[in-house]
């Protein structure tokens, strides 16, 4: 098996928990994208920070259970470590971005978005490629 499939067939529960991984995938996309239009609302007239804020606290939780449901795929062998590792480095990646953002740091902010989108979407290719 290839290292670029992350999940393999298996058991009714390995397919919930696969089914679980590519449903919280597609939701961190989601909450990445709605960042995206929260955050480009900032800059005119203020726009909406607390919404920013709060879609910051969403993408820590469904990113956090996307890495609860690869790490029961691991733990069952239905996952490689490589792509275990892949929603862990995006969770820990939301709480660094979280940590740099605001108006004095766009600078470093804004790239390291670019960065996380990459890892998410990276991160939902290979969750949506695998057949649970």
């Amino acid at each position: 098996m290839s290292e670029t499939t992350s999940i393999r067939t298996g058991t009714s529960a390995s397919t919930t928990w696969a089914r679980l991984y590519q449903a919280f995938s597609i939701l961190t996309a989601l909450v990445v994208l709605s960042q995206f239009i929260t955050a480009g609302q900032l800059f005119p007239d203020g726009g909406p920070e607390a919404v920013h804020a709060a879609g910051a606290i969403v993408l820590h939780v469904v990113s956090g259970l996307a890495v609860i449901a690869a790490f029961v795929l691991w733990r069952k062998s239905a996952m490689s470590t490589r792509a275990a590792a892949l929603p862990v480095i995006v969770f820990a990646f939301t709480f660094i971005q979280a940590a740099i953002g605001g108006r004095s740091s766009l600078a470093v902010h804004v790239p390291g978005a670019m960065i996380l989108t990459a890892g998410v979407i990276w991160q939902l290719v290979t969750a949506l490629r695998s057949r649970p």
